[in-house]
């Protein structure tokens, strides 16, 4: 069923949300490799119930005017992001994230681009690789490699941006460039479905 830009829009939040519920659990337990496995209920939830989220989309563009329609998810789940970190700091949660904010922005801009493109790489096999054999481990596996190899995931930051408070011209240019970096990552991957052909 196609979507009027009001659906695109709010699925995109309970997309965002639910990588906030995601960055959340990650915060919140001390071992990376359990939180990096919890994290991944986020994405689970978003391809069961149909969200839209841009990470797990932007691979699957055939036409240029499509990208309209990732501009409205990317800002849907920034939305997403931010009622999240609202809520985390409403519950009162002890979590932070401005050690990992500051971290991911001291790095330097060509490194920045070149970890989202890797994570983009995994956000498009996960959804391809599950749409094609309906496994969860291939949904599991992809997002525990990237948070556990430091790639960058724009959706993801864009949580620990909103709950470390770090609005910044840096933060908001680091983040465009991670969401170009994902998309390149997940447009190299996709272009494999033209070799079956």
């Amino acid at each position: 069923m196609k979507q009027n830009k009001v659906q695109l829009v709010v699925k995109a939040v309970y997309a965002g949300f639910m990588i906030g519920i995601g960055g959340m659990v990650y915060l919140s337990v001390e071992n990376k490799v359990v939180g990096s496995l919890l994290f991944s209920f986020g994405l689970l939830t978003i391809v069961a119930q149909g969200f839209n989220l841009y990470t797990g989309k932007i691979g699957f563009v055939k036409k240029p005017k499509e990208l309209l329609d990732m501009a409205g998810i990317a800002a849907g789940n920034y939305v997403g992001t931010l009622i999240a970190a609202w809520t985390a700091k409403l519950a009162q949660l002890p979590i932070t994230s401005m050690a990992l904010a500051e971290a991911k922005l001291e790095n330097p801009a060509g490194k920045v681009f070149f970890l989202s493109v890797l994570c983009g790489v995994m956000m498009y096999l996960a959804i391809d690789n599950y749409a094609k054999t309906k496994n969860i481990v291939l949904i599991i596996a992809p997002v525990m490699i990237f948070i556990l190899s430091g790639f960058e995931h724009s959706i993801a930051n864009m949580f620990y941006f909103h709950l470390a408070g770090a609005y910044t011209g840096k933060s908001a240019v680091y983040l465009l460039l991670m969401l170009l970096g994902n998309g390149v990552g997940a447009k190299l991957f996709s272009l494999k479905d033209g070799l079956n052909r």
